[in-house]
């Protein structure tokens, strides 16, 4: 499995912006995925995920209400749209794969296996 994660900018406080994750090499329908970040001089943080169902999604309490994540099964992408943004939204985010279909979505780092190249969104105040 491959990802590939694009859609950042620099943005406004306020403003949208929509990720995407790209995944190839097999179904993400098989797997439980995730959107994580890692803002400056700060530990990655789980931000939002799905179960590979799609029926189960979580969230950092942070982004509960502004971000939505969305499985986009005809385009085979996981995108997080995220609105209402802050500059403390500022981070690199990366989309990563579930080592387990576990019928929970784990928002630890050591539950995902396979990570995609990060994409910078910045968000000036």
């Amino acid at each position: 499995v491959q990802l590939q994660a694009s859609g950042g900018g620099l943005v406004q406080g306020g403003s949208s912006l929509r990720l995407s994750c790209a995944v190839s090499g097999s179904s993400f329908s098989e797997y439980n995925m995730a959107w994580f970040r890692q803002g400056p001089g700060k530990e990655r943080e789980f931000v939002a995920g799905f179960t590979r169902t799609g029926t189960t999604t979580a969230y950092a309490d942070s982004v509960k209400g502004r971000f939505a994540i969305a499985r986009m099964i005809t385009k085979k992408t996981v995108d997080l749209q995220m609105d209402m943004l802050k500059p403390e939204d500022t981070a690199v985010y990366y989309c990563a794969k579930a080592r387990l279909a576990s019928t929970r979505v784990a928002t630890t780092q050591s539950a995902y296996d396979t990570w995609g190249r990060g994409t910078q969104v910045t968000v000036r105040g």
